[in-house]
């Protein structure tokens, strides 16, 4: 067998139905569109949505768009760690230090490198700093949020659904 020999089974692959083409097919006269009305005479706009105000429109132009469900962190590499003094690295202790703000989230990350062993807590690590703090013989504590469902609330336009 050759690849021109390949063909799909017979029966399996049917013709297009050509409408419009008078009675004597299926799909003649108004050729499944029903009788009359917008839909029927082929003049719906690309993104009509039946009067509803169009997603084009509902949609920022110029302001952006601002996603009311992100989680923003502050980073905290590896080698801001290594110059960090103290074996308990905490977002509080962080925050005295001045390296993040005081009740932000702390995500570490892995750029640098870490010599001496540390007890790392931070709401989130990266598999690259989890592996680096634990090989340097410290050890990483995930805080859990300080939401229930994970997320920021949501905050913004009266419009947004709660």
């Amino acid at each position: 067998m050759k690849v021109h020999d390949l063909a799909p089974p017979a029966g399996s692959r049917r013709g297009r139905r050509r409408v419009g083409r008078g009675i004597a097919g299926k799909g003649g006269k108004t050729a499944g569109r029903g009788t009359k009305g917008l839909k029927a005479r082929g003049s719906v706009k690309p993104g009509f949505e039946g009067g509803q105000l169009p997603l084009a429109q509902r949609v920022p132009k110029l302001r952006g768009f601002n996603n009311p469900t992100r989680i923003t962190y502050h980073v905290v590499n590896l080698d801001v760690l290594g110059s960090f003094s103290g074996d308990d690295a905490g977002p509080d202790t962080l925050a005295a230090a001045g390296l993040v703000r005081r009740g932000a989230l702390v995500k570490v990350l892995g750029r640098g490198a870490i010599t001496r062993p540390m007890t790392v807590r931070a709401h989130a690590f990266s598999v690259s700093a989890r592996r680096a703090v634990e090989a340097a013989g410290g050890t990483c504590e995930v805080i859990a949020l300080p939401y229930k469902s994970g997320r920021p609330p949501v905050t913004g336009s009266a419009h947004t659904n709660r």
